[in-house]
């Protein structure tokens, strides 16, 4: 004779696969994801005071995004003069230094000097334009609620990671670190505003250090727009030496 399983032994077996908190947590997470900014290119004008290895300057940086493909950088200084231009892709970064004459050609784990390396191509994007970074967006974090802001935490990689998103799911501030190692990204997004029906902060901290280098940027855009026809010129000339 056949047994079935009583339904009380059912219910006891769904309930542990599927807790309330997974169901919470699963939908938060839509809701989040639903808030980021999409769009398929960026273009962005932003006053930097930009920090290298505490070498500092005053510069305007010139953003143009292809989604999921390429990032052009045009650094301008004093009277608009363009100092360095660089693209970078998943795969690669050029640089080319236009007062010295001198160019770069790396792949993109030449990032690495500067950032962590649970920083990929999509990190840099997301930072770009106030998304939240894709890795931590997973059913493995742990989510917090207080009043009206969201936290997500965890572990990426031996890597810490805290993410404090607003009341309408932005981010305004993201940290990943490792102490015993010396590596730290902290971002601080800032003064949100209405683009082409997008909301982005207009104040982007970024400060990324690993041992005893420093990379720091303060970009606060004056323009932003989506979706327009964009180019993105990159040629190295033949007088230009390579950089050491």
């Amino acid at each position: 004779m056949t047994m079935s399983t009583p339904p009380q032994v059912k219910n006891t077996v769904a309930t542990a696969i599927t807790p309330p908190d997974y169901t919470v947590l699963k939908n938060q997470l839509t809701a989040i994801k639903t808030q980021q900014v999409a769009y398929n290119t960026f273009s962005g004008r932003a006053s930097t005071q930009l920090d290298i290895n505490g070498n500092s300057n005053d510069v305007t940086l010139n953003i143009r995004i292809k989604k999921d493909k390429q990032i052009w950088v045009s650094i301008t200084a004093l009277l608009g003069i363009e100092v360095a231009r660089a693209l970078i892709t998943p795969d690669s970064i050029k640089v080319i230094n236009k007062l010295q004459g001198l160019y770069l050609k790396k792949p993109f784990s030449y990032i690495y000097q500067y950032a962590s390396r649970q920083v990929n191509y999509k990190t840099i994007e997301a930072l770009l334009v106030g998304n939240v970074m894709p890795e931590v967006l997973t059913e493995n974090t742990h989510l917090k609620t207080d009043l009206s802001n969201v936290t997500l935490s965890g572990n990426l990689d031996e890597l810490l990671y805290n993410v404090l998103l607003n009341n309408t799911m932005r981010v305004t501030q993201f940290n990943l670190n490792n102490e015993g190692a010396a590596q730290a990204l902290l971002v601080n997004n800032g003064n949100f505003i209405q683009a082409n029906n997008r909301l982005i902060p207009s104040q982007i901290d970024i400060l990324s250090t690993i041992g005893n280098k420093k990379i720091q940027a303060n970009l606060r855009y004056t323009k932003v727009d989506f979706d327009q026809p964009l180019e993105f010129p990159f040629n190295i000339p033949e007088r230009y030496a390579p950089a050491d």
